[in-house]
């Protein structure tokens, strides 16, 4: 079965196949309208989320299939003690294609051991979002006529940032691509993050100083800080105003910059520079419904046509000390470990395991 649980799951042909298919529907979009009939999406979303739930709807809808589903965990039987992997089981005797958000680590990557329909990641805590990764793409190659010789700078919260997570490694697999990481300390972005764009050798610079990089950037892509990921209030507060984009700090920067955000925004950027033809995290929202219409076209052909793509992983005597991942919250999951950079990391959430 073919999934999406992390923005590598699909090569760079296939992300330009998806970019292609995503610009036809926007030429074309009554060529599409009954592409999808009789399918049904089941959204399944264990977190607060607005533009995600509603363009996966809308893409849908516009494809001509039927939407099922929840739009909080409280209204599921997750209420009940319900675990991940029986949601995903039943749910999946009702749709053709599942979309899942959730608040812990790991969880979409749990579902795909329990189900016979593909699975897209909504969002999955502070780890991965690979469908606004493919937004962002859209946005970047309407822009820019290209995702190759770019200057890339993350802002803010670069440590539970899953938009960032999943763009970094999508972005690094193209040529001649420079990331400039700006946050404080106790945002940096983690060490599993890095460590794959040592392994790739694209270079990257961190730093906490917003303004010293301004003038180089191709694209600006601010986050905010989240307060759901905090473990205090304090500690939320003493760093949430840590970056803000105002009109003063965008007169260093190039005139044909992009200034993004995977939204919503709380207060780092200023309204004011909504009216500056940079900036064009609304844009980001209708292309997010365009590539999510193309990427629900790609699984659901895949799965019509048998195709499948393997998840390699082991079984392992070691449990995951990630505090988000799903496994802390469902502790009768199998512990799984996977390889990568010589490391044993945990299958679900990517962290080490010692």
């Amino acid at each position: 079965m073919r999934h999406l649980l992390d923005i590598t799951d699909f090569s760079v042909k296939e992300i330009s196949d998806l970019i292609e298919r995503a610009k036809d529907i926007i030429s074309n979009p009554s060529v599409y309208r009954e592409a999808c009939r009789y399918k049904k999406l089941a959204t399944l979303f264990f977190e607060p989320s607005t533009r995600t739930r509603l363009s996966f709807e809308a893409a849908m809808f516009e494809l001509g299939g039927n939407v099922l589903g929840f739009e909080a965990a409280s209204s599921s039987s997750t209420a009940k003690g319900e675990s991940v992997c029986d949601t995903i089981r039943t749910v999946s005797q009702y749709a053709d294609i599942i979309v899942m958000r959730h608040p812990d680590e790991g969880a979409p990557f749990a579902a795909v051991l329990d189900t016979g329909v593909p699975i897209i990641n909504a969002g999955d805590g502070g780890h991965n979002h690979p469908t606004q990764t493919l937004a962002d793409l859209l946005t970047i190659y309407r822009r820019h006529g290209r995702l190759d010789n770019l200057t890339v700078g993350l802002c803010g919260d670069l440590k539970f940032g899953r938009t960032v997570h999943s763009l970094i490694r999508a972005m690094s697999n193209y040529d001649n691509i420079r990331f400039v990481l700006i946050s404080p300390e106790e945002l940096k972005i983690p060490e599993y993050i890095t460590a794959e764009l040592d392994k790739k050798k694209v270079p990257y610079k961190e730093t906490a100083d917003m303004a010293e990089f301004m003038p180089e950037l191709d694209i600006l892509y601010m986050t905010r800080v989240q307060r759901e990921r905090f473990e205090t209030a304090e500690e939320y507060e003493r760093l949430k105003d840590c970056y803000i984009l105002t009109p003063e700090r965008m007169r260093s920067a190039s005139e044909t910059m992009s200034v993004l955000h995977p939204l919503p925004r709380v207060n780092e950027i200023s309204h004011e520079v909504d009216s500056d033809p940079r900036a064009c995290y609304f844009e980001q929202v209708a292309n997010g419904k365009y590539m999510r219409m193309a990427l629900i076209l790609k699984l659901l052909s895949a799965c019509e046509k048998g195709e499948e793509k393997p998840i390699t992983f082991y079984p392992s005597d070691k449990k995951c000390k990630n505090l988000h991942c799903i496994t802390a919250k469902e502790p009768e999951l199998k512990s799984l470990k996977i390889i990568k950079d010589g490391k044993e990391r945990c299958y679900y959430c990517e962290s080490e395991l010692h």
